[in-house]
């Protein structure tokens, strides 16, 4: 069936378009890789402020703070091997990345969550292209990201927020949704405009379902994030992609380990949930 029907020049297309939207926006484009360079960078340079034994100290105790002493012991020693192997450095890059996707991820996606909670033919516009945005694999990403961008942090960045923003949109719009109606009413009926409904009602109800989104959101950075190192985005990521080009399986395990432990003190503390012990 193939055969008789000419090729459709899908490709001429979307290369057509893309050079379209670099001619007609490249100094937007410019823009956002010096605003969105400015922010890792100075993520970057807040976390290099400190020793690296004192930052752990005080990760720690934001562990304890928020869970319990396990965690905080579980951060402490993490950590700590961390930096005795040496990885101290490149784990502050690939956390300056991932907190900066992270934060562009809620800036946009609890937005856009709330709008679609509000109208649902935005839900009907935005669920498709989420849908298109997390089935698509993860390595197309960095095509159209390396056009507008080049190579390094920025473009890592970005194609860290298309691919992590989905749930945080998602479970934002769900959450407002399942604010139960009783309590929309009684807030309509005291008078509250639309924003104190928001606000004060719909989403401190809704926090919970909110900030997992959230955590999945950081974690789908994480793992964009190392993905990115093949195009130049510094951090643990460059050690283990180095690794395997180089068949060192030592320091691919010692970086994998790095990224392990930073994974899960990132889930734990972005967790809702807190427990403590007395």
């Amino acid at each position: 069936m193939g055969n008789l029907l000419p090729k459709l020049p899908l490709a001429q297309w979307v290369e057509a378009f893309v050079d379209y939207l670099e001619a007609t926006l490249g100094f937007v484009f410019d823009g956002i890789t010096v605003a969105i360079g400015a922010v890792v960078n100075s993520i970057s340079f807040v976390l290099n402020i400190f020793p690296s034994w004192l930052l752990i100290i005080l990760i720690a105790l934001l562990a304890w703070r928020r869970k319990n002493v396990g965690l905080a012991i579980f951060t402490f020693i993490g950590l700590f091997l961390i930096d005795n192997l040496g990885y101290w450095t490149n784990t502050i890059e690939t956390l300056s990345l991932v907190l900066t996707a992270a934060l562009i991820s809620v800036v946009i996606g609890v937005p856009v969550g709330i709008w679609c909670s509000r109208k649902d033919i935005v839900q009907n516009i935005v669920t498709p292209c989420l849908d298109f945005m997390q089935t698509m694999p993860a390595f197309v990403y960095l095509i159209p990201s390396i056009f507008f961008f080049g190579l390094g942090k920025v473009p890592g960045v970005i194609a860290s927020v298309i691919f992590a923003m989905p749930p945080t949109i998602r479970l934002t719009n769900l959450a407002i949704r399942q604010v139960p109606a009783e309590l929309v009413e009684a807030a309509d009926a005291f008078g509250s405009t639309p924003l104190q409904k928001l606000w004060k009602v719909q989403l401190p109800i809704a926090k919970t379902t909110i900030m997992a989104g959230i955590n999945q959101s950081i974690m789908l950075a994480l793992s964009m994030v190392v993905i990115a190192s093949m195009i130049g985005a510094k951090g643990l990521g460059a050690d283990v992609y180095r690794a395997v080009t180089q068949i060192k399986i030592g320091v691919g395990f010692e970086a994998g380990i790095a990224i392990v432990i930073l994974a899960i003190v990132l889930d734990r503390l972005t967790q809702n949930k807190k427990k403590r012990n007395n």
